[in-house]
C-alpha cells in the first residue's frame, strides 16, 4: 500500500533539509528521500575541504552553525547538518534512490528502490555533484583518470596532471604538490579562474610563477595513455609523462532523471530547467526545483547561501 504525503522531497542535501524544515513548520506531511547518505554531496567533497562561505551563511532552520575557524570545514558541515536533522526530527529516508515519478490526476507516484509513495507535491533538490563533466578524449576510461578527489596521500611522489583551473582544481594541485607530487596543470583559459578562493589564488599563482607547479594555459588534453598524456598547447603538442589525471572539470545535474519526470529546459548550452522564478514550480504542475539544480550547467550560480530561500518560497506556494 502506498504511503501518502503532502510533499515528497528528493534529495537530503542542505536545501532538501531546508525544504523539510519549512514543511514541518507548516504541519505538512512530508518525507525526504535520499539515494546516499545525509548531505551526500558534502560527504563526497575532499576530506580537507574548507568552504568559501562563513558558517552563518550555511545555516538553515535557525540552528546556529559554530565553526572553529573563519571558514567551516567539510567535517564541521557534516556534523552541523546531522545536528539540524536531529534538532528538527526530520523525516529522512537515506540510501533509497528514486527510480521514477509519475503524475495522474494531480497525484504523484514516487517509485524508489525500496517502495512507493503517493504525494500531492514533489520537490527535487538533487544538486549536481553526481555526474562529472567528461573531457571526452581517448583514454578517459583508464583507471588513472579520476573525476573525484578525496585526499592527497595516494598521489605522493606521483606525476599528476590536474585538468581545470577552478577551486577544485587549485585545491587538488596545491594539496598534491605539498605531498611531493610532480604537478602539471592544463587550463583552457589564459589564467586561473577569477572565482578561486581569495586566500588560495595567490598561493597557486606563486607556485606557477616559480615553476614548482607547471601550468599550460590555453591548452587542452588530446589523448591519455597508460604512461603519458598528450596535450595541445599554443606551442604545439606536448607529450608528458604521467601517473594520474585528475579531471576537475566540474559536474552537472542528473539530466536523465529530470527528463524522465518531464522537466523541460531552456534553449542554450547551459540547459537551465524551466521553472517559475517566484515559486520554483516547473512546467510540470506541482513539481518544484530547489537549490543548485535550478542552475543547470551554470553550477556557479546557486549555492547553499543564496538558495536557502527556495525552501520558504516553495512551501509558501504549496500551502496556497
Amino acid at each position: 500500500m502506498k504511503q501518502k504525503y503532502d510533499v515528497i522531497i528528493v534529495g537530503a542535501g542542505p536545501i532538501g533539509l531546508a525544504c523539510g524544515i519549512e514543511a514541518a513548520k507548516k504541519n505538512l506531511k512530508y518525507k525526504i528521500v535520499e539515494k546516499g547518505s545525509l548531505v551526500n554531496s558534502l560527504f563526497n567533497y575532499p576530506i580537507n575541504m574548507t568552504f568559501f562561505s562563513t558558517s552563518d551563511r550555511l545555516e538553515i532552520g535557525g540552528v546556529p552553525f559554530i565553526s572553529h575557524g573563519d571558514k567551516p570545514t567539510r567535517r564541521e558541515a557534516l556534523e552541523y547538518y546531522r545536528h539540524v536533522k536531529d534538532a528538527w526530527n526530520l523525516e529522512v529516508n537515506t540510501y533509497e534512490k528514486v527510480i521514477n515519478i509519475e503524475q495522474d490526476k494531480n497525484i504523484f507516484t514516487i517509485e524508489t528502490e525500496k517502495g512507493t509513495f503517493s504525494s500531492i507535491k514533489v520537490i527535487i533538490a538533487t544538486g549536481f555533484f553526481d555526474y562529472p563533466n567528461r573531457i571526452n578524449v581517448e583514454g578517459e576510461e583508464l583507471k588513472k583518470v579520476m573525476h573525484y578527489y578525496k585526499e592527497s596521500h595516494p598521489f605522493s611522489s606521483q606525476k599528476i596532471m590536474v585538468v581545470g583551473s577552478g577551486n577544485s582544481a587549485v585545491d587538488v594541485a596545491l594539496e598534491t604538490f605539498r605531498r611531493k607530487a610532480d604537478v602539471t596543470m592544463v587550463v583552457r583559459g589564459n589564467r586561473i579562474d577569477d572565482g578561486v578562493k581569495y586566500w588560495v589564488k595567490p598561493d597557486i599563482e606563486n607556485r606557477i610563477k616559480e615553476g614548482t607547479i607547471k601550468a599550460y594555459f590555453k591548452s587542452n588534453v588530446k589523448k591519455i595513455t597508460d604512461n603519458f598524456v598528450f596535450i595541445e598547447t599554443p606551442k604545439g603538442e606536448q607529450k608528458i609523462k604521467n601517473d594520474f589525471v585528475l579531471a576537475m572539470t566540474g559536474y552537472q545535474p542528473d539530466y536523465k532523471f529530470l527528463n524522465l519526470v518531464g522537466v523541460k529546459f531552456k534553449r542554450g548550452e547551459n540547459k537551465i530547467p524551466v521553472y517559475n522564478k517566484n515559486t520554483y514550480e516547473t512546467n510540470v504542475s506541482g513539481l518544484y526545483l530547489a537549490g543548485v539544480v535550478c542552475g543547470g550547467m551554470e553550477t556557479n550560480k546557486w549555492f547553499i547561501e543564496n538558495s536557502r530561500v527556495h525552501a520558504e518560497k516553495i512551501i509558501s506556494d504549496i500551502i496556497k
